[in-house]
Formats: structure tokens, sequence, C-alpha cells
């Protein structure tokens, strides 16, 4: 019987961070549930296809584009079940035995988040994050393991620039269930910008995003 999980891990000049995140992987690979691990490259230029072929990776390229880059790798996916991680995000030792426990089901599951060296400012963050998550909204940095057919079944990540994995977790509504691990993440962003006013940038663009605000200009503004 062929391993189950396909790993997807969109990037776009994520070399200081992938290593990390693919060597968490190894695990999985170990306990026989990882098939294949596709990188979907937005056009990087530093070493980061290089660092994913050096680990075995199938390198899928497109426009630059986190729902596009996330759609086309899931497509190019073999396995019964997708799992889709951020570059700079870390599956903290452990994950193996509650996401076999996940595969049992037939739901996606998110991972619990939490920031590297983030302190208190970071652990409440992270508490506000699974507390959201909780209520049907997970973020795409605290990873997704979803079988294919209710991938598919929800027509996958829409081909948008931002906000592409609040698209999904909406149409995922009633069917996302926790997985007891934790996913670790960067705080390079909060900590450059500010806790509380990347905090708050973040919640006010999901409120556009949810009255109806021009996804291409919301993404503009939000990367400046």
């Amino acid at each position: 019987m062929r391993a189950p999980i396909s790993v997807i891990v969109p990037t776009l000049n994520a070399e200081p961070h992938l290593g990390n995140c693919l060597a968490a992987l190894m695990p999985g690979l170990e306990a026989g549930l990882i098939r294949e691990l596709i990188i979907s490259d937005g056009g990087s230029s530093d070493a980061t296809v290089a660092v994913a072929r050096a680990w075995g990776a199938e390198i899928v390229t497109g426009p630059p584009s986190r729902g596009g880059q996330m759609a086309r790798g899931c497509a190019a996916a073999d396995g019964s079940w997708l799992l889709v991680l951020h570059a700079d995000t870390v599956l903290e030792a452990g994950w193996v035995g509650p996401a076999i426990r996940h595969l049992e089901t037939d739901n996606a599951g998110w991972f619990r988040l939490a920031f590297a060296n983030g302190g208190m400012a970071g652990r409440i963050v992270a508490g506000w994050a699974n507390l959201r998550s909780h209520m049907g909204l997970p973020y795409g940095d605290q990873g997704l393991l979803i079988p294919q057919p209710l991938y598919q079944s929800v027509g996958g990540y829409p081909d948008q620039p931002l906000m592409e994995d609040v698209a999904l977790a909406r149409a995922l509504r009633g069917r996302l269930t926790p997985i007891d691990a934790v996913a670790q993440t960067s705080a390079e962003r909060y900590a450059s910008q500010g806790w509380v006013h990347r905090g708050a940038r973040n919640l006010w663009t999901l409120v556009r995003y949810f009255t109806g605000a021009d996804i291409s200009a919301l993404a503009r503004r939000y990367r400046r």
C-alpha cells in the first residue's frame, strides 16, 4: 500500500526557512506516511529551488500567487491526502501519531499554532489564532491535512493573491477539526512590524475581505 500523503509547500525566496520545514517531515517519511513532496514555486531568485531538489522534491512553477501556487501544487499531487504547509512552518516533534489518527476521519485538519521565539506576545497571538480556528477559520500557517475527495468537492484553493486559506476554510465549514500537534511558524514579520501593529493589520484585512473589498488591492496594501 502506497503512502497516503502528498506534501505541498508554496515558495517564493524561501531558502532561509525551507530546510527546517522539510527536515521536520522526516518522521512522517520514516513512518510511511509521505508519498511525495511538491514544491510550488512562484519564481524564486534565491536557492529555494536548489534546496527543494536536494530534498528530492518535485518542482511545480508558475506566477507568484499563494492561492495559485497552492492550487497548482495540489493539482500535481498523487496522494489520497494533501498536507499543505507554508515554507516557514515547522511541524513540532510528535506530529506523526496525531496525523495518523486524523487519517481515520474524512475531515480536513489543522495544527495548533505557535511562534518561534515569540515570547509572551507570540503566545497571546497564537492563543487567539487557535481560538479562531476552533470557530472554523484556521489560517495557512497552521498547516492543512485534507483528503483529496473533500478538497476536490469544495473546489480547492482559489487562484487569488491573499486570503486563499480563508476562502478554503469557509468552503470547508463544518468539516474542519483540530489535530493534536503543533505547527510552529516564524515570528519575523510580527517582530519587525510590531505585534500589535501586525495583528491589527491582519484583523483589518480580514474584515475588509469579508465585506467584499477587492482582493488584489488588499494584497497590494498588505505587502507594502
